[in-house]
Parts: structure tokens; sequence; C-alpha cells
């Protein structure tokens, strides 16, 4: 019994470890175009972010009861607190290898495919997984990208049409005040997405206790993992900000808003539909549609391909990384 609360705390505590690396993994992508084009400085931009994150992470779960009932069945699973923490060990890894290289990967590639893979190592068979709702996860995760490219490419052409003959220096300093606004919301977005991870899995881990019966995550799972994510965006990612905000493309204020707005758009249907979607996926790609949209040679694709290899890779390693953590875990637990 003693053994089940020690692993059941250090999956709580892992899980909220790997929240606060979401925040500062993640940070970029709410920030970064603001940054970028002068509308909110570093400090301010980090600060607005912690807060809407905060805010967001506290205001859905549908997000989380997906992650908790979707990929496994919790009630029934085989060595469950294992499963669990092999499965967030396996992700905290992978973001912090993404993160040192300053690569923008996905927290929610690095969960799924983490959960996928300790899952699968424990019950020595793919039947584990709950292959309707794992398949329709997979397919927003892969779609979500395409989705956000032509929203951003849809919204940067209306734009440019309708103030293809304003003021330029006007135009500029309306839309950096606009950034603030759309830097906000996608704070605001990503939190009511991203935070609800770790909500899941912790919901998870108390279901296997034996601690909870049903998949809404407790009062106490949400302010901790809101504050995670909060103290996370705080701290800040800027290796990542420098990739997002600079190296796809040359972001100007008008750019940077159609982004930001196409990007939380996204995140919001997602997360209304109770769909975890990675967020950085949705961010890059809506830049890359805005980018598009104004002008096809300006996009740094060499940045793109690099991103869209990290981001088809994770699923696959972090299945393995998390497999092989849950054996090695089997051998003590």
């Amino acid at each position: 019994m003693e053994l089940l609360v020690l692993i059941t705390v250090a999956i709580v505590i892992f899980s909220l470890v790997f929240d606060f690396i979401n925040g500062f993994h993640d940070t970029a992508n709410a920030v970064a175009t603001a940054v970028s084009t002068r509308a909110l400085t570093p400090r301010h931009a980090i600060l607005l972010a912690a807060i809407m994150n905060f805010i967001g992470a506290l205001t859905f779960t549908g997000v989380a009861t997906t992650i908790t009932k979707d990929i496994v069945d919790p009630f029934t699973i085989h060595n469950g607190l294992v499963v669990v923490l092999a499965a967030i060990l396996a992700a905290i890894v992978w973001n912090l290898v993404t993160w040192y290289f300053g690569i923008p990967s996905s927290s929610s590639h690095a969960l799924i495919g983490a959960i996928a893979g300790s899952a699968v190592a424990s019950a020595g068979s793919f039947s584990i997984l709950h292959f309707q709702g794992f398949t329709k996860i997979v397919l927003v995760l892969l779609l979500s990208p395409v989705i956000a490219f032509i929203v951003g490419f849809t919204i940067y052409s209306i734009v440019k049409k309708v103030f293809k003959n304003a003021n330029l220096a006007r135009t500029n300093q309306n839309f950096r005040f606009f950034q603030i606004f759309t830097a906000a919301l996608q704070s605001f977005s990503h939190g009511t997405n991203d935070a609800q991870k770790s909500m899941g899995i912790i919901t998870m881990a108390l279901i296997v206790a034996n601690l909870q019966s049903d998949v809404e995550p407790a009062l106490w799972v949400k302010i901790s993992c809101a504050a995670a994510m909060g103290l996370g965006t705080a701290v800040g990612g800027w290796r990542i900000i420098k990739t997002v905000g600079g190296n796809i493309m040359k972001i100007r204020p008008a750019n940077g808003a159609a982004a930001d707005l196409s990007s939380a758009l996204t995140i919001f249907t997602a997360s209304y539909l109770h769909f975890p979607l990675s967020t950085t996926h949705v961010v890059s790609s809506s830049i890359l549609g805005v980018g598009s949209a104004n002008r096809i040679k300006g996009v740094h694709w060499n940045t793109a391909k690099r991103m869209i290899v990290t981001w088809v890779i994770t699923l696959p390693i972090t299945a393995i990384i998390a497999a092989i953590f849950y054996f090695i875990l089997n051998l003590f637990i």
C-alpha cells in the first residue's frame, strides 16, 4: 500500500514537472510573433502569456478526459501505475531533448506516444489501445497543422486585400496594438488545451490507484496543473522563440496578428471538441500559411522541413522510450 501511494505521488510530481516544462517549452507559441514584431517586450509578453495560460487551464477539462480514457482504459489496464509513470518520464525526457536543441517539438505527440508505448509494453499487445479513440486523436494531430495552414493563408489573404492601400506606418502601429489582444487570446487557448494533458494523466493515475472513480479531474488537480503551466510559461523558452519567431519567415505586425488569430481559432475549436493537439504544430503551420499568402519565397522552408521531421518521429520515438522505461521500472516495482 505504501509503495502504491509513493508511485502515485511520484506520478503527480512528474506530471506537474511535465506541465512546467511544457510551459517554458511552448511559451514561444504564444508570444514569439508579438516579440518578433516588438508589439510586446519579452518581459511583458511572458507575463501576459503566464497569466492567460493559467486562466485558460482552469476553463476547460474536455481534453483532460480524452487523455484519461481514449488512449487506453484506466479501469482495466495491467500494472497501470508503472505504465503511467513510464509514460510521463518518457515525455519529459523528449521535451527536454527537443528544448535543448531549440526544436519546436510537440508535447502532445510526446505524451500520447508515451502512453501508447508503455501500455503496449505492459500488455504485450497493441490490442490494449482504444483504437477508435487513439486513431481519432492521431488523426486530429495530423490534420490540425493542415487546417491551421489553410486558416492562416485565408485570414492573411483577407487582411492583405483589405489593407492593400492603407498607410503602412499607421497600419503597422494598429496591428502591433492588435497583437497584444491576439497574443493574449493565443496564450489563453494554449492553456485550454496543453495544461489539460497533465490533468488527464494525473487523473488516470488516481483511477488506477483506486483513489478516484470518474474521469473528471479533481479541483486540486486543475489548480496544480494550471499553476505549473503558468509558472513554466513565466520561465520562458527563448531558444524556441528564436525558431518560431524568426527562422520560419520575417514577421511583420499584420503577419503576426493573422498567425496568432489563426492558431487561436484552431486551438479553441479543438479544445471545444475535446481533442488534444499540438500547439507547436498549429502555431508554426499558421505562420507558414500566413507566409505563403504573403510571399512563398519569403518562407524559410528548410526550418519547416526540420520541424516536420521532428513532428513525424516524436510519436514512435516516445513510444519506444516509454516502453524501455516500463521494462526498467518493472524490474524494481
